[in-house]
Parts: structure tokens; sequence; C-alpha cells
């Protein structure tokens, strides 16, 4: 049974996972208790705009990452696509329609139309060649999320917005942002609102469906 929006605590969740994961394949198992951790971990840092981003981030990373990923940066679109396409499928009950379209409309548009989250604006800023026609692309991208939103295409939308966070994850990461700054304090902060409401739901519903083919994670445990 699916848990309702407002039990998806890290607790309830760990809750629900010590009662079911018996029934889980091993790699789903490990998944979960990842994801699980990390998500804690995020609670527990909500003081703190940029590391609870960063917290959720690596919870999505555990939920989601097959280790026949390829890293690059077209592979991790290319995951994103099918994890969202499998989620979106298995929410029967319309619970990630719920966040996208009933809770976070606006700030999802926001970041959406923002070039400051756009990776191929960055390229251009950096000089990469092939990238001045930046705006072109960033225009033509404003285009299918319109239609995505008009038409309300939660799949669309997951992908197209996880392409965003995964920018500011990399100026998180790779030390292109500085803590706690003003510069992109708008943005950070609806980016981790945004995931604080969609990592429980993503966990929640890949432990009600043990039967589908998650993927093996990366860096599974090995025994010594």
């Amino acid at each position: 049974m699916n848990s309702g929006q407002s039990d998806l605590s890290f607790q309830a969740l760990k809750e629900k996972q010590r009662a079911i994961r018996d029934g889980f394949p091993p790699a789903l198992g490990l998944r979960v208790h990842r994801a699980l951790s990390w998500l804690q971990r995020a609670e527990l840092a909500e003081g703190d705009d940029d590391i609870a981003f960063i917290c959720y981030w690596i919870s999505f990373n555990a939920a989601y990452a097959d280790e026949l990923t390829d890293t690059s940066v077209y592979g991790e679109r290319s995951a994103f696509d099918n994890y969202f396409a499998q989620l979106t499928t298995l929410d029967t009950g319309a619970r990630i329609y719920s966040v996208i379209w009933d809770r976070y409309a606006q700030a999802i548009r926001l970041l959406l139309e923002n070039r400051y989250v756009f990776q191929p604006f960055w390229k251009f800023q950096n000089g990469t060649p092939g990238y001045s026609d930046w705006e072109r692309r960033f225009q033509q991208s404003i285009r299918v999320t319109h239609r995505a939103l008009a038409e309300n295409d939660t799949k669309v939308i997951l992908s197209t917005l996880f392409d965003r966070l995964y920018v500011l994850r990399n100026q998180l990461v790779h030390g292109g942002a500085t803590w706690n700054s003003s510069v992109n304090r708008k943005q950070l902060r609806d980016g981790k609102n945004i995931l604080r409401s969609l990592m429980p739901l993503f966990i929640d519903l890949m432990m009600d469906c043990p039967d589908i083919a998650w993927g093996e994670p990366f860096y599974p445990v090995v025994e010594s």
C-alpha cells in the first residue's frame, strides 16, 4: 500500500523498509538502504541548503544509477530518462504528478527558464567549441518544456528538470559555487525543496515495486 504524501519522512520510510525488506532482491535492498541513509542526512541538513541539496542528490544517485550506465553527460541523461519513464508508469496514484503540478509548478517553470542552470550556456561561457548557438538551444528547450507543461507530460518535465538540477549539482561538487552564496540562492533553495518532496516519493515507489528490474547499483558490497 502506498504511503500518503504526509507519511514520507525518513522515519516513516525506514519503518516501511524494515517491515518489507526481506522481500527485496539484494540489488534493490542495497539501493533503498543507501538512498534512505542519504535522505536522512539531507533531512538533518535542512538548515544548510547547499549540504541538503548535495545529500538529496546522492540519495537520487543511489536510487537510480545502474552499473551499466554510461557516466558521460549523455549517459546520465539517458539513465534519467529510463528511470523517470519507469517511475511515472508505476505511479498509478499520480503522486509525482501532484508534486510537480500542484506544489511546485511555478518554481519548476522558473528553473526550466533559467539560463544559469542550462549547461550549453556555461559551455559557451567557458569557450567550448560548438556552443555559440546556446541561445537557440535554450529557446528550443523552453518550447519543449512549455509544450510538456501544457500537456501535463510529467516524464518530460522530470527529465528536463533533473537536467537543470544536474547543473546545480555540478556547480556545487566541482567547486563552481561558494558555500551559502547569495548568487544562486533562489534556484538552489527551489531545487532542494523539489528534491526534498520527490526523493522520498521515488524511494517509496521503488519499495512498492520490488519485482521491477531496477538494475545493479554501483559499488556493490564486497565481502572480505
